[in-house]
């Protein structure tokens, strides 16, 4: 632990022309007492770590000292290609090892070039987790997590439907879609995607499983996604559009069955207006979408909820007088 402190604390040197006790302190998650010994026993090594003392006094390297301690390991290499979604390193337990990374790839760069990535981080973040999400990440993803890293086997008990069974699974990816972890695993023949926080218990085995060269986990993703988006449109439609509601359909329900649903359309009446059949989630569900566009849709189908939309404009137009 502490030789690995230490090297840290000769690349965050490295990295900047100097540095005060308490930024290191921060930096290095350790007392500034502690950040003194630490300078002392570098400089018993041979390092030349030099203490400007005064107000505006902190430590600092001699003579364009520089380190070859730079070279990446592999959890911290593939940590970096994701040091741009923070929450889910911090959920899968990489945190650490990316901001490792991070500081080996800055100390290594020419010294007018190591606020990139400052520079950057105060110009783009990705916030990955929708709004009122609870921000706890499911408690089995770190160990997920490690399994997909290595490929390794896991015996997995999973909730479905109110019922938990045991599956023996080839974690092959994990997926972050909206603030809700998911894992794509091959159980027997199959692959499937299972929701992280559905997981009671997670055991890796010993064996690495081989893996498929062909699987490729965005294109899986993707098909995946579209076909449970068109499973759970199960209901049906009829709308007569203005073309001010055709323009909006899209941003209201589900973006694909509405483009789809306008396509697949006739010709426009003398008014303008089109009708569709929309496949939709539910009816409760469309009722909310719909209603926000108002006067530019006009429900045809079916006729029960064309008249809970009726009772509804009765009601605003009673409201307004």
């Amino acid at each position: 632990m502490r030789a690995a402190r230490l090297i840290k604390l000769v690349l965050l040197l490295q990295s900047r022309p100097s540095m005060t006790g308490t930024e290191l302190a921060r930096q290095l998650e350790v007392s500034e007492r502690t950040v003194a010994r630490d300078v002392l026993a570098l400089s018993e090594a041979g390092v030349p770590v030099y203490a400007d003392r005064g107000r505006a006094g902190g430590y600092r390297l001699v003579g364009g000292y520089r380190t070859r301690l730079t070279g990446l390991g592999r959890t911290e290499a593939e940590a970096l290609f994701l040091s741009g979604v923070p929450s889910a390193l911090r959920e899968m337990g990489l945190a650490d090892a990316a901001s490792a990374a991070r500081l080996k790839v800055s100390a290594a760069l020419l010294p007018e070039l190591r606020d990139a990535s400052a520079s950057a981080a105060q110009r783009f973040h990705l916030d990955a987790p929708g709004w009122w999400r609870e921000g706890d990440p499911p408690a089995l993803l770190p160990a997920l997590a490690d399994a997909v890293w290595d490929d390794r086997t896991v015996t997995a008990r999973y909730l479905r439907k109110g019922t938990e069974a045991e599956r023996e699974l080839e974690p092959y990816g994990l997926v972050l879609k909206g603030g809700i972890w998911y894992v794509a695993a091959r159980a027997g023949e199959q692959f499937r995607v299972y929701r992280v926080d559905r997981f009671t218990s997670v055991v890796s085995g010993a064996d690495r499983f081989e893996r498929d060269e062909a699987f490729d986990l965005p294109a899986f993703w993707e098909e995946r996604a579209a076909e449970f988006a068109r499973s759970i449109l199960r209901d049906r439609v009829g709308l007569r559009l203005t073309p001010e509601g055709a323009r909006r359909l899209p941003h209201v329900t589900d973006r694909v069955a509405a483009t789809e649903a306008l396509e697949a359309a006739g010709a426009p009446d003398e008014r303008g207006r089109v009708t569709v059949t929309l496949p939709v989630e539910s009816l409760e569900v469309a009722y909310d979408q719909l209603l926000a566009l108002g006067p530019e849709a006009e429900i045809l189908a079916p006729p029960a909820f064309r008249e809970r939309f009726a009772e509804a404009a009765a009601r605003t137009a009673a409201l307004y007088g």
